[in-house]
């Protein structure tokens, strides 16, 4: 089996990595900007077609896999009515951007997501013409199951091949994320004001572009650091050096790629209910909710040691749900090989 992959632009080099991977990458532009906006479509989905993509899709009559629902849009298209055409659903879409929309302060920005989260609810009916939906958690399974019975249960695939943690203690409490999105700005913010200004624990907080409200309330603290653009092998280091990965979210929005990087890599985790809820992972995790409950929880784990017996629990829920090569050969049985 090959892969011949699909992708549109805008701004990245070409990766010599995807080419070594694949049979074939085909490059799109993505056209972008304030027209496409009002668009009938959603944005993220009229941004990403050309005749170009159509045409190469024809030359054979290969299985497709549409990563996301964003990529879409040749999904009904009546020459491609007799393929195997499989999604790969990231999220109920429009359930993320309606959680976009409340917790964005920029008016311009706030009513893009609104309009968005509706466009992308009425065109979710695309997923119809759908041979079989892949859905990445448990919650998305359950939605997507009761419109569509061809759906199933594939988790978020990841980089780790095995679970590597260290034993012992760490030295500090870590919390990471896209520092320049305001879900993980907000989070942050609550961790600084509500929980690391109250307790003398080494704090790190380390990600992309870190927002200038972060900068600004995290100088104020001594034990506060900010780790700015971090690349992949100092991020795997502050994961697994840490004893504390701390994973809070307001958004329930599925399952987030960095809990699993915590949950493959990291000591122990300590995450809010919004978090961990229906992710299989709820009990190899500390959930706590409020801040009182949160510190004392901090000050707990910070003199536990990381033991083999933790690190063995991890293995076995991790292995049974999260195992990159069973979820690789279901997706290969739906493409029909």
């Amino acid at each position: 089996m090959s892969v011949h992959l699909h992708c549109f632009e805008y701004g990245r080099k070409h990766s010599e990595e995807l080419k070594k991977l694949c049979k074939a990458v085909h490059y799109y532009k993505r056209e972008t900007g304030l027209p496409y906006v009002f668009n009938t479509l959603p944005y993220i989905v009229i941004t990403r077609t050309s005749n170009n993509l159509l045409r190469n899709l024809l030359k054979d009559d290969y299985p497709i896999l549409f990563e996301g629902l964003h990529t879409c849009f040749f999904l009904p298209h009546p020459d491609l009515k007799n393929r195997i055409k499989i999604v790969r659903t990231h999220n109920v879409e429009h359930e993320y951007y309606r959680s976009l929309y409340e917790v964005e302060g920029n008016h311009f920005n706030k009513q893009y997501f609104r309009m968005e989260s509706k466009k992308l609810k009425r065109y979710e009916d695309v997923l119809a013409h759908a041979s079989a939906i892949a859905a990445i958690s448990p919650d998305d399974f359950n939605y997507f199951s009761k419109k569509y019975t061809n759906t199933y249960y594939i988790p978020a695939f990841h980089f780790h091949e095995k679970v590597e943690i260290k034993e012992g203690f760490g030295a500090y409490v870590l919390y990471h994320g896209n520092l320049s999105v305001n879900e993980n700005i907000q989070a942050a913010l609550y961790l600084i004001k509500e929980v690391f200004s109250k307790i003398n624990v080494p704090f790190r907080i380390a990600g992309k572009n870190p927002d200038s409200e972060i900068l600004k309330a995290a100088q104020e603290f001594i034990h506060i650091s900010v780790i700015k653009n971090p690349g992949r092998k100092e991020m795997d280091d502050l994961i697994a050096n840490a004893h504390i990965n701390i994973l809070p979210t307001f958004q329930d929005t599925g399952i987030k790629l960095k809990l699993l990087n915590a949950m493959f890599s990291g000591r122990h985790c300590l995450a809010n209910s919004l978090m961990v809820r229906n992710t299989g992972l709820e009990q190899i995790c500390s959930i706590k909710n409020k801040p009182d409950t949160i510190i004392r929880e901090i000050k707990k784990l910070f003199k536990l040691p990381y033991s083999k017996k933790f690190i063995e629990d991890r293995k076995r829920v991790l292995s049974d749900t999260f195992s990159n090569e069973s979820g690789a050969k279901k997706i290969i049985g739906l493409l029909g090989f």
